[in-house]
């Protein structure tokens, strides 16, 4: 039986490195670390791996430095609109929501729609009505404008173009002790994009994908090339029928008809015989695993999981 482990990503991006200051690395490496914590207790305490997952992302979206729930990127019109997916690769269960507001947890609200509705994917106002309906906790607009979004969204608004930037997300994988592998991501979106855009991270096989019997796979970078390429589903795919590892399959994806999907690509990855994955062609790609009780591995920079490597 493969030890039991997490994977989870902050974002991959290619960036100015100069814009990743020493205090915002430094606040970032915390943020994953106390992350990557919450759901390696869940594992370790003998949990499930979909429990796992949604407790990792819960504390990433919690953190006003990762564009997800309170971090939130702004749309054109200055709005916060969220999505989240989260699927159980023992049962194929998936819940899915796009172009939320208010909830506090995107990602709990995504499992309620997995446990608690009949349909797999529901959004926006259909959304925070079912999150009212079940109880969720909710926050006011403010709760999610922070200085950064407001400050970045301004930038945006200013520009004659005013074109999109930025495209960070989060997400988890996960093996349990019980061999079950789960899968989480949720994101705030692009900056300044059209309202009611929806990214590959609530897309069932495009950014988020999991089945027992091959691995749990959560994609990060340019959702719509993520999207066009099914991404998520690629890797799984690359698994499941040509035999290939966690790792193996990520970096073949990565490759996928490079010269139709050119754009900023990232992988975490667990497959059913343990082995775990992280790839990117960016040069940002936020990221940890822990594997078991070994030491976590925290990284911010691409480099570093070179170095690892």
């Amino acid at each position: 039986m493969p030890t039991y482990s997490i994977v989870i990503h902050g974002g991959a991006v290619t960036m100015d490195p100069s814009k990743m200051t020493p205090d915002l690395e430094a606040v970032i490496r915390e943020g994953l670390q106390q992350a990557l914590q919450a759901g390696w207790e869940v594992l370790n305490g003998g949990g499930s791996a979909l429990n796992a997952v949604e407790a990792t992302v819960r504390t990433l979206e919690n953190n006003e430095h990762f564009n997800a729930g309170r971090g939130s990127s702004l749309n054109i019109q200055g709005e916060v609109e969220m999505d989240a997916s989260i699927m159980d690769g023992r049962t194929l269960r998936a819940g899915a929501v796009n172009s939320v507001r208010y909830v506090r947890n995107p990602i709990t609200l995504a499992r309620t729609v997995m446990e608690k509705c009949k349909h797999v994917y529901i959004s926006a106002e259909g959304a925070v009505e079912f999150a009212l309906q079940h109880g969720l906790e909710m926050e006011a607009v403010h709760y999610f404008e922070t200085e950064k979004a407001r400050k970045e969204w301004l930038e945006i608004i200013q520009q004659e173009e005013k074109e999109p930037q930025g495209h960070d997300t989060v997400g988890a994988v996960a093996l349990d002790q019980d061999g079950n592998l789960a899968v989480a991501t949720s994101t705030g979106g692009i900056e300044g994009q059209l309202k009611g855009r929806v990214g590959d991270s609530p897309i069932i096989g495009g950014g988020s994908y999991a089945v027992n019997e091959a691995c749990a796979v959560s994609c990060t970078g340019d959702g719509e090339v993520i999207m066009r390429g099914a991404l998520a589903h690629e890797v799984y795919a690359l698994v499941k029928y040509k035999g290939l590892s966690a790792p193996e399959a990520c970096r073949e994806a990565l490759k996928l008809r490079d010269e139709d999907l050119k754009g900023d690509k990232g992988f975490i990855a667990i497959d059913k015989d343990g082995h775990v994955a992280i790839e990117s062609n960016t040069n940002i790609m936020r990221c940890a695993y822990r594997i078991g009780e070994a030491e976590p591995f925290v990284a911010v920079w691409h480099e570093e999981l070179d170095k690892q490597a």
